[in-house]
């Protein structure tokens, strides 16, 4: 299994850096200001300092490099986690939080931030901005889920209590 993760994972995030690279450097949506795409979808350029939904905003190095830190070993235990797993689609799932991780850790490491671009809204309602690498922890984190549903119980569970 640790060859189709490492795989998967640098397929998305290549597929989530390809993207962000296009909308800085060739598409140059900083410069073009909201793009609305549908009437609840618009294009906006974010930089992230924090993490999902712009929590643990970090104004010094200190906290990036903490954050990156943290990415790094998130990254390796799901890594061995999804390497010891027997099930498909738990696998697949921590591939894809591993390539969203990998992909916003290496905005962390060249920006100081993470570049955010989709912004989803209805009426006054408004949610975060996000990229492709949040989607696939987001799908990653969701697999996971229903996985552990559909899996049922675990051995330890199943054993009757003395």
């Amino acid at each position: 299994m640790s060859a189709r993760i490492l795989w998967v994972a640098l397929i998305g995030m290549a597929i989530d850096q390809a993207f962000k690279l296009w909308m800085l450097f060739g598409y140059d949506i900083a410069a073009r200001g909201r793009v609305e795409l549908t009437p609840f979808l618009d294009l906006v350029m974010i930089w992230n300092y924090g993490i999902s939904y712009g929590l643990l905003q970090q104004d010094g190095s200190l906290g990036r490099w903490l954050l990156i830190a943290a990415t790094l070993v998130i990254t390796i235990v799901f890594w061995i986690w999804g390497a010891r797993s027997d099930r498909p689609l738990q696998a697949l799932s921590l591939a894809l939080v591993i390539g969203g991780a990998l992909g916003n850790g290496i905005d962390r490491i060249a920006y100081g931030a993470v570049a955010d671009f989709f912004h989803v809204h209805v009426g006054d309602f408004s949610w975060y901005v996000f990229n492709l690498a949040d989607v696939w922890i987001v799908a990653g984190v969701a697999g996971l889920l229903y996985d552990s549903f559909r899996s049922g119980p675990n051995d330890a569970a199943k054993t009757p209590s003395m």
